[in-house]
């Protein structure tokens, strides 16, 4: 690390230290900035006064750290990691480059706050780069969505206004368990406390979201996202049973939870049993399968396998 003379200089390295290695000792920081303990502790003073949230506990495990404030510290990025910042935006939000959208104007501070050097970089990849994120994803409210995270994290009940898909509207009272993205889109996993049953909503869909009063307790910890998907593959319209000839190790790693339940029938065969509203998106999820299987249950499934087979035959028909 090179070291400026100036107060000023080390003052900055300091805040570095202690943002990097979170628990840093004074001892430990006045040997990275070569300077005493005294002058360690004194340059963690005058970020205090610049109104940092800087925290120090004591103990074999104490040390300095960034705190929570009312003020935003600065952030220092490498430019390695500031670039990866906006790849990633540009690769999951369409409306990066929008300054008036919020997530478009949050970038564009970012890329402000850096040094020249690195924000040349990031600025110039976000100038060049023709993005084409899934426009079909349906991102919801950050507001509302902030909401539901705080009210999971606190246990609280949540009041929502829902509007489905159909355009139906009604206001719901839920147990909120988790935020889980999935294939771009926000779901709330929860407990209905009117239909006293697990529901996930779409966080796209919620209008108002209102944390009342009472404190529920959660289930026992699991995987949200397998929680999730097993759910959005019971209670819908069209039933599905097919029969993979495969083992059930071999198909669990290609059949998403979204499919079914699956269940071994012998060593070489496995049932996937479930449901959909779309018997054309279930269809093509099956035709990825690189191994035989056969649709023995759900009348519409089976004409819809039907009908696409009949298509990709009439594809290469003469």
């Amino acid at each position: 690390m090179q070291l400026d003379a100036s107060p000023t200089a080390r003052v900055l390295l300091a805040l570095e230290l202690v943002q990097n290695t979170p628990g840093i000792t004074a001892d430990r920081l006045a040997l990275e900035l070569r300077v005493s303990e005294r002058a360690a502790r004194r340059y963690i003073g005058i970020l205090r006064e610049a109104g940092l949230p800087i925290d120090s506990e004591r103990g074999p495990y104490g040390g300095y750290r960034v705190g929570r404030g009312l003020r935003l510290p600065p952030l220092l990025f490498t430019a390695a990691e500031a670039l990866a910042l906006v790849m990633a935006v540009l690769d999951g939000h369409h409306d990066a480059g929008d300054p008036t959208n919020p997530v478009g104007s949050a970038l564009g501070k970012l890329v402000r706050a850096l040094p020249e050097p690195v924000a040349a970089q990031a600025e110039a990849v976000r100038r060049t780069t023709a993005a084409a994120p899934d426009r079909g994803a349906a991102r919801p409210d950050p507001g509302i969505t902030a909401t539901l995270v705080h009210a999971c994290s606190e246990h609280r009940r949540v009041r929502l206004g829902y509007r489905s898909e159909a355009g139906s509207e009604w206001t719901a009272d839920v147990e909120p368990w988790s935020v889980v993205v999935r294939h771009g889109r926000w779901y709330l996993l929860c407990w209905s406390c009117a239909s006293d049953a697990q529901r996930a909503y779409r966080v796209d869909r919620v209008s108002a979201a209102e944390v009342l009063d009472d404190t529920f307790d959660p289930p026992e910890a699991g995987d949200p996202v397998a929680m999730l998907e097993a759910h959005l593959s019971v209670g819908w319209e069209y039933q599905a049973e097919v029969v993979v000839h495969a083992p059930l190790v071999d198909v669990a790693q290609r059949v998403g939870h979204a499919l079914g339940r699956l269940e071994a029938i012998d060593e070489r065969t496995t049932r996937v049993v479930g449901s959909t509203s779309n018997p054309f998106w279930y269809t093509e999820q099956l035709a990825k399968l690189p191994v035989p299987f056969r649709v023995v249950g759900g009348p519409e499934m089976r004409h819809t396998v039907r009908e696409m087979a009949d298509r990709m035959l009439a594809a290469v028909s003469d």
